[in-house]
C-alpha cells in the first residue's frame, strides 16, 4: 500500500536530523584527531544541515496544517520560508569556510592521521547518499518545496563529501597541504551555487510565480476540450506547499440559461480537478463576446 505523502515528507525531515547529527559527532572527533581544514569545513557544513534541517521539520509540520478561519489558502508558504532560510544557512556556511581556508593558506599545516579522515569521509558519503536518494522518492511523491531544498542541501554535501575524502588522501599521499586548503575553497563555492539556485525557487513561489507553462497550457486545453466552452481568459496560476491554486475565466454562449452555464463551469471543474487533485480551483462563467477591461488571454 503506497504510503501517504504527508507522513513521507514527516519521515524525510526525521530523517535527515538523524543523518546531521551522527556526522556531527562522527567529522567532530575526525577533525580534531586529523586536523584537517576540508574536514572542518565539512564539519561546520554538518552542523549548519542539522539547523537548516530542524527548520525544514519545523516548516513541514506547520504547512501540513489544514486551512483555518485566519488561513483560508492553507498554511503551505512555510515550506518556501524553510528553503528561504535554507539558503541562508548554506550560503553563510560557504562564506565562513572561504575565511577559514584562507587562514590555512597563509599558515599551511599538514593533515595528521588521514586515515581516520578518510573513514569518516566514507560513512559521510554513504549516509548522505541514502538520504538523498530517499529524499528524492519523497520529493517526487509530494512535491514539497521545503524537502526539495533540503534534498538540493544535502545533495550539495555530497559533492562536499567526496572532495573532503579526496583531499584528505591526496594531502596526505603528495605531503602537499595546499592540497586541502583548496578542496576546501571548492566545496566553499559550491555551497554558495547552491544556496542561489535554492534561495531562487523559494522565491519564486513566496512571490507566487505562475505555475510552469506546460502546466498552464494543459489546463487552458483541458477547459477548451469542453464543446460547450468558446474561450478560456485570466487564468491564473501559483503554488504553495502541497497544493496549486488554479483561477480562470470559461466563456459560454450568452444565450444559455444561468442554470445551464453553471452546470458546464462545474463539468470543466471536475475536469480540471481530475487532472489536477491536489488543486484549489476557482472558476468564473463569462459570456462568450463580452469584452471586459481587464481581461487578459490565456
Amino acid at each position: 500500500m503506497a504510503i501517504d505523502p504527508q507522513r513521507l515528507m514527516r519521515i524525510a525531515t526525521i530523517a535527515s536530523m538523524t543523518v546531521a547529527l551522527v556526522l556531527i559527532g562522527a567529522k567532530a572527533a575526525a577533525w580534531l584527531m586529523t586536523e584537517s581544514v576540508s574536514m572542518l569545513s565539512s564539519l561546520v557544513d554538518s552542523g549548519l544541515d542539522f539547523l537548516a534541517s530542524l527548520v525544514t521539520f519545523l516548516a513541514v509540520r506547520h504547512a501540513l496544517v489544514p486551512a483555518d478561519a485566519d488561513h483560508r489558502f492553507g498554511h503551505g508558504k512555510a515550506e518556501a520560508l524553510a528553503g528561504l532560510t535554507q539558503a541562508g544557512f548554506i550560503a553563510a556556511s560557504g562564506g565562513g569556510l572561504l575565511l577559514t581556508v584562507g587562514e590555512r593558506l597563509l599558515h599551511p599545516q599538514q593533515i595528521q592521521r588521514e586515515g581516520i579522515g578518510l573513514a569518516v569521509s566514507a560513512l559521510a558519503i554513504v549516509l548522505t547518499l541514502g538520504l538523498v536518494l530517499f529524499q528524492n522518492y519523497v520529493v517526487k511523491r509530494s512535491g514539497s518545496i521545503a524537502i526539495g531544498a533540503d534534498k538540493a542541501h544535502y545533495a550539495t554535501d555530497l559533492v562536499s563529501n567526496v572532495a573532503v575524502g579526496i583531499a584528505i588522501f591526496l594531502s596526505g599521499a603528495l605531503d602537499q597541504p595546499m592540497i586541502d586548503a583548496g578542496m576546501a575553497a571548492l566545496v566553499a563555492l559550491y555551497l554558495m551555487r547552491g544556496a542561489w539556485h535554492v534561495g531562487r525557487e523559494s522565491l519564486d513561489v513566496l512571490m507566487d510565480r505562475e505555475l510552469p507553462e506546460p502546466e498552464r497550457t494543459r489546463i487552458a486545453d483541458i477547459a477548451r476540450a469542453d464543446a460547450d466552452v468558446r474561450d478560456v481568459h485570466d487564468l491564473r496560476t501559483r503554488s504553495a506547499g502541497l497544493t496549486k491554486f488554479i483561477q480562470l475565466h470559461v466563456e459560454l454562449d450568452p444565450t444559455l440559461p444561468l442554470v445551464k452555464a453553471h452546470e458546464i463551469g462545474d463539468r470543466v471543474e471536475a475536469e480540471l480537478q481530475r487532472a489536477f487533485p491536489d488543486a484549489e480551483i476557482i472558476l468564473h462563467v463569462d459570456p462568450y463576446g463580452i469584452f471586459e477591461p481587464h481581461q487578459a488571454t490565456v
